[in-house]
């Protein structure tokens, strides 16, 4: 479960004016298009994050940026991609929690985590969401629950990916809530969303954004969201909090990282086009839609908060039992 006013406190306010796109055009970085490395599948939250970034970050820097989708492993074939890029600020990562869980649940990395990357900016967060399959008759988080506790129950549940924030999310809520599930890791939100509307899935813990316009549509059920409070964009959908499961919380993140060496000079301008970025109305706007709060903190408030993170998820990777099968 993860501290809200620990690991977000003090961002918002950590963070630098920007230059006018002028001044950050007249740099010598960027001088070709840019590589935005998202790690997860096309319609999955990260991806949306990833694209809704890209259009401005490119007018601010003057020149393209594209998104190039790596998914697989919890989102470490996308890493390893970035880490072995040249450290020249022209390729760029937007990774999740996975980016602290899988060093402690992955062997034979290719890679460090801690060592291969720069961090640029805590671009967003995102809330968690639990979803049912419209034929399971069951209504509520409280619900489902009552219903994992039962004996001999043998019910399924769909995350992003094995070791994701979703999939810790979920099982530390199972812990909490005392119930039991067995676990389909996906590659990416939108396939187990998929077996969750076809019944072959029971319920799916998933990023918020990938799920709005189906819950609207009624392709699937929205039992709770693991924000602090609810959802603009699905105002009737209760917190986990509102009686299920008091004090519970878990959200997930998207920050941006550039490869380890990479210029001082290129971390900050690629910061300030973050930064400007999540500053527009129209990205904010899109990003309320999905239930994401922008952020654009620092360099240096992102390493914080990274710090903290690896803590926070080392302690919950351990309680919950988690592993990497």
């Amino acid at each position: 479960m993860i501290n809200r006013r620990r690991t977000l406190g003090g961002l918002l306010a950590a963070t630098a004016a920007l230059p006018s796109p002028r001044l950050a055009r007249a740099q010598a970085f960027p001088n070709r298009p840019l590589r935005l490395i998202a790690p997860y599948p096309p319609g999955g939250g990260i991806d949306s994050v990833a694209r809704l970034l890209a259009a401005p970050m490119s007018d601010m820097l003057g020149q393209g940026v594209v998104v190039e989708n790596r998914a697989g492993a919890g989102g470490s074939i996308g890493a390893a991609a970035a880490a072995q890029a040249p450290a020249d600020g022209h390729t760029i990562l937007l990774d999740a929690l996975g980016h602290v869980i899988n060093p402690l649940l992955i062997r034979d990395l290719s890679f460090d985590y801690l060592r291969a990357f720069a961090p640029v900016s805590l671009v967003v967060t995102q809330p968690i969401i639990v979803v049912g399959s419209p034929g399971l008759a069951i209504r509520s988080l409280q619900e489902l629950l009552g219903r994992l506790r039962q004996p001999g129950q043998d019910l399924s549940y769909g995350s992003s990916g094995n070791g994701t924030g979703p999939h810790i999310a979920a099982e530390s809520l199972l812990r909490q809530g005392g119930g039991r599930a067995t676990h389909v890791p996906y590659r990416g939100a939108v396939p187990a969303l998929q077996d969750v509307m076809a019944g072959n899935l029971a319920f799916a813990v998933v990023t918020a954004g990938s799920t709005v316009a189906l819950a609207r549509e009624g392709r699937v059920v929205p039992l709770a969201v693991l924000s602090p409070e609810r959802m603009a964009s699905l105002p009737d959908v209760p917190t986990a909090t509102e009686g299920a499961l008091p004090g519970f919380v878990f959200q997930e993140w998207n920050g941006l990282f550039a490869p380890a060496g990479t210029p001082a000079g290129a971390i900050t301008l690629l910061h300030q086009a973050a930064r400007h970025a999540v500053s527009q109305a129209s990205t904010r706007e899109r990003l309320a839609a999905m239930g994401a709060v922008p952020l654009g903190s620092t360099p240096a408030a992102f390493a914080d908060f990274l710090t903290a993170q690896r803590e926070i998820i080392a302690r919950t990777v351990a309680a919950a039992g988690i592993t990497a099968g």
